[in-house]
């Protein structure tokens, strides 16, 4: 418990920490990464709370009848909705505990992938015309390689520095 304690604290101390060195504009930046972290938050929890709501009310009842589809389709869509909601949360505690700058490319394709994914979830096969379906597979494919490429730059960018450093990740995979 304590360690959680010391996680949730850290973005404030953090600030502490930096504030009087940071200018004007960081100092604006971080309070607004500050507030959005609230709005998520608050977000996160009403969404959570409607998301047991929805279980309690839709899906016990529904369990004597499992292949109720759009009810399921419903209750994932939620469950989809909230981590892609954890996910951004997330990407902005980065930029609170100084890990990462405001726009991180990788994280926005992944959310974009996430929301993409809910929406394959919650999709209609029976009433979406094909080349509606189509458009967001490509979207799908598209984001898919952008995202791949994205993570093998940041793999080669770490295996250059651990070169540059003299050690590779091959001693200890090998444990020499």
């Amino acid at each position: 418990m304590k360690r959680i304690t010391e996680r949730a604290t850290q973005p404030v101390s953090e600030t502490r920490r930096y504030w009087r060195v940071m200018t004007f504009y960081e100092r604006f930046e971080h309070v607004v990464a500050l507030i959005l972290t609230a709005a998520i938050t608050l977000v996160i929890v009403i969404a959570l709370w409607r998301l047991l709501e929805a279980v309690v009310l839709h899906l016990l009842p529904a369990a004597a009848n499992p292949l109720d589809h759009a009810v399921f389709q419903g209750v994932f869509g939620m469950i989809m909705t909230l981590l892609i909601a954890m996910e951004f949360k997330h990407s902005i505690l980065e930029v609170l505990e100084r890990r990462a700058h405001i726009i991180q490319v990788e994280t926005v394709v992944l959310i974009a992938l996430l929301a993409l994914a809910r929406k394959f979830i919650i999709l209609d096969t029976a009433t979406m015309e094909a080349a509606k379906l189509l458009g967001l597979a490509a979207i799908a494919l598209v984001l898919g390689v952008v995202y791949w490429l994205l993570r093998d730059r940041d793999d080669r960018a770490v295996a250059l520095r651990q070169r540059a450093a003299g050690t590779t990740g091959d001693a200890a995979a090998t444990g020499d």
